[in-house]
């Protein structure tokens, strides 16, 4: 299926947090309530529609064990788009959310978007980590932000797509070269670049189903 864009996406974060539950979630409409832990990167793809353009999102899962950072880390060059996971009913996932985001700024594009997802939304009676603090730590660092469900599929579309609005506005206000895939920005097939400004809507339906804990 031909597109306007591709844009590369990095969801990085501690293990267990939900990454690969949010990746099918998005791309397979599905919850997979038992999940092996990620050993180095999974990869997921999906066509979604921002301003009538059809743009495919190339999705880098990445595993969340230290042994396995500098192999994220080579995975950071090349993104548009990252979506930091954290598990809102385990506090020490938020406290390390701090040396992704360096790990992130560092080894990639200053002009990436990041998405701050507080997943496992569900869990509202086992919260350890408050809604408001997530956006706190959102606006300090100048990211999006979403409580995401992978379970019940709560804002896991919006997730995904929000962030690929971002990186289409920024675009048209000539933030990225499109030329440039280092970027994680590709140009379709026979693709004019010179676009109206715009936000856009993405639409997908909705899924869901079983247990919470994924990694």
């Amino acid at each position: 299926m031909s597109y306007a864009f591709l844009f590369k996406y990095i969801i990085i974060g501690d293990t267990g947090v939900g990454k690969s539950c949010l990746l099918l979630q998005f791309t397979d409409k599905r919850f997979q309530p038992v999940h092996d832990l990620t050993i180095g990167v999974e990869f997921g793809a999906r066509m979604i529609t921002i301003e009538g353009k059809a743009i495919k999102l190339q999705i880098w899962d990445t595993a969340g064990q230290e042994s396995f950072r500098s192999i994220t880390r080579s995975y950071y060059r090349g993104a548009a788009g990252a979506l930091l996971v954290y598990d809102i009913t385990r506090r020490e996932t938020f406290n390390h959310l701090t040396s992704w985001l360096e790990d992130a700024r560092q080894h990639s594009s200053s002009n990436m978007v990041i998405m701050l997802i507080g997943n496992k939304s569900d869990l509202e009676s086992r919260r350890d980590v408050k809604k408001e603090e997530g956006e706190a730590f959102a606006r300090e660092h100048g990211l999006i932000f979403m409580e995401t469900s992978a379970k019940t599929a709560a804002n896991v579309e919006e997730a995904f797509i929000n962030t690929a609005k971002q990186i289409y506005k920024n675009i048209q206000q000539g933030l990225f070269d499109v030329n440039n895939e280092a970027n994680g920005i590709k140009i379709g097939p026979q693709q004019s670049i010179t676009q109206p400004l715009g936000g856009g809507n993405g639409q997908s339906p909705q899924g869901g189903g079983g247990d919470s804990r994924c990694c």
